[in-house]
């Protein structure tokens, strides 16, 4: 089962440009990858969301490092480099100060790249410590205040606090979503982050054994206080829908968890049609889940057997 799931589940999402340039790379074409993240330009969420995506692809790190030999000062290359390095890091492949010292050099070829910095958050968001968390998301937002997935990171790691201390309106996550969701634009998809905080807190609650493993067996989601926070969302993206963002997909994925989890069957198959094949590992996997059999079983739920 868990093999099947892996293969279930594209970190791309419904970029096509991206999976034509990871599909050219792997064949040994990097002029694609070259001239996609030329194109990205300073898209700072599309940027970062193409750059992690590629790289976590297994010879991304040799193909940048030759890169980064030939073009010493090119800042994609640089990027691409250290984002590499940190996810060779992650896998035990790389010692995290080689790739802590190879975003430190693209953060000083590219000042106003929010994209090294969210690689070394990424670094730490897995294995350092909370006031580096902090800060290395202090770095990203200071240069794109609404970076999408830094905002996710932090979230993660907030919503591991106090993991013993059973369910709480009054988290610190809720808060900082709630914060995060307020000091952005009205079409921003920060919206969505109160969801986030939702299910990143169920996650840590269920793992501490203090919410059912079944999500949609507790009552996580049945609160006055989670209610209001899936109206809230649901209302948001009916309204304001960001189709164009490139991680519009996690957002519907937790909005779609967060409405099954709910029991509002017709609002969660409005958004599993949305949603497509582009299903994410995340929330679906939680707490420990076979993301794919969870994910067939709320469509199914919704939308009948496909």
């Amino acid at each position: 089962m868990r093999k099947r799931s892996a293969l279930s589940f594209d970190a791309a999402l419904d970029d096509p440009e991206l999976v034509a340039a990871r599909a050219a790379l792997a064949a040994g074409r990097w002029t694609a990858v070259r001239s996609l993240l030329a194109a990205t330009g300073d898209d700072w969420d599309r940027r970062g969301h193409r750059l992690t995506v590629l790289a976590q692809e297994p010879g991304t790190a040799a193909w940048a490092g030759d890169w980064r030999l030939t073009e010493p000062d090119c800042v994609d290359a640089a990027v691409l480099l250290a984002c590499a390095t940190v996810y060779r890091a992650l896998a035990g492949k790389a010692r995290p100060e080689v790739a802590r010292d190879a975003c430190h050099e693209a953060a000083v070829l590219a000042p106003a790249d929010p994209s090294p910095w969210l690689a070394l958050l990424i670094l730490e968001r897995a294995i350092g410590r909370e006031e580096d968390v902090v800060r290395l998301f202090d770095e990203v937002r200071h240069r794109y205040p609404e970076h999408h997935h830094a905002h996710h990171l932090m979230v993660a790691r907030l919503a591991e606090r106090r993991a013993d201390a059973g369910q709480d309106p009054l988290h610190e996550v809720y808060d900082f979503a709630s914060w995060a969701a307020e000091q952005a634009p009205a079409d921003s998809p920060l919206a969505i982050l109160p969801v986030v905080a939702h299910a990143e807190r169920y996650r840590v609650l269920a793992t501490a054994g203090k919410e059912p493993a079944d999500p949609a067996a507790c009552g996580h989601w049945l609160g006055r206080r989670a209610r209001l926070v899936m109206k809230a969302a649901f209302d948001w993206w009916l309204e304001w829908e960001r189709d164009d963002h490139p991680r519009n997909r996690v957002d519907l994925n937790f909005l779609a968890h967060a409405k099954f989890c709910e029991g509002r069957p017709a609002e969660a198959a409005a958004l599993f049609q949305r949603i497509g094949p582009h299903a994410t590992p995340a929330p679906w996997s939680y707490p420990d889940r076979d993301p794919y059999e969870a994910f067939r079983a709320a469509r199914d739920a919704a939308l009948g057997p496909s």
